[in-house]
């Protein structure tokens, strides 16, 4: 298939990895640098999106029949909320690091009849793949933060060091890595922005960030 990434070479890096070397991958760092390139390929990935929500409108004149958006901090029904009709087909996906590059690639439909076509564009993607609710912070990584953020606070508490809660958490859960270290892969900034968006959205205490965790990402003094 014919790939638009917008985004940048880690994000192009990390598609590669996922969906393989046969498929045709374009990618450019802009909005504007992709507009031309639109019609001239079958699907987008578009990673930064939740950074420039304004760009949406861009989609207008999209030429590509399939667009798989960043929604990681936003919904996907909020951020096409207000644009104008596409002829396009919208999905919405997590484009935090590591979320790609996972045995199933996790999705939320803007339209429930869309599905039939991601069944078709996964399987040229060589893809499993999992229809999530459209809400903001969708399912995994919804998960997993609230994982690293109770490691956070367990740390903030002296209840433990990172050292042994990392230990502790491979060794009896069977986690691919402790939480310290998946924070670290996925960035602690990612993941308090996550928190934060997803507190303010639902409310839920639960997904309030920890002191420490803010502080280090650079969000509190």
């Amino acid at each position: 298939m014919k790939i638009l990434l917008i985004g940048t070479d880690a994000h192009l890096s990390e598609a590669k990895l996922k969906f393989g070397p046969s498929h045709a991958y374009n990618q450019v760092p802009h909005h504007a640098e992709a507009l031309k390139l639109f019609p001239l390929n079958e699907i987008v990935f578009d990673f930064i999106i939740e950074d420039e929500p304004q760009k949406i409108n861009v989609y207008q004149a999209a030429m590509a029949p399939a667009i798989f958006l960043n929604t990681t901090t936003v919904s996907l029904n909020k951020l096409l909320r207000g644009s104008a009709e596409s002829q396009n087909t919208f999905f919405g996906f997590c484009g935090m690091p590591t979320f790609l590059h996972r045995e199933h690639f996790e999705v939320s439909l803007y339209k429930n009849e869309d599905r039939h076509r991601l069944i078709d564009i996964c399987a040229e993607l060589g893809t499993g793949f999992q229809v999530v609710a459209d809400q903001t912070g969708l399912v995994t990584p919804r998960v997993i933060s609230m994982i690293i953020n109770e490691a956070y606070c367990t740390a903030d508490e002296n209840i433990a060091s990172r050292e042994d809660i990392d230990l502790a958490m491979t060794l009896g859960t069977n986690y691919p890595q402790g939480p310290f270290a998946w924070g670290k892969m996925i960035g602690i900034k990612n993941i308090s922005r996550l928190l934060k968006a997803v507190y303010e959205d639902t409310g839920d205490e639960r997904y309030r960030s920890c002191k420490m965790l803010d502080r280090e990402a650079g969000l509190q003094e």
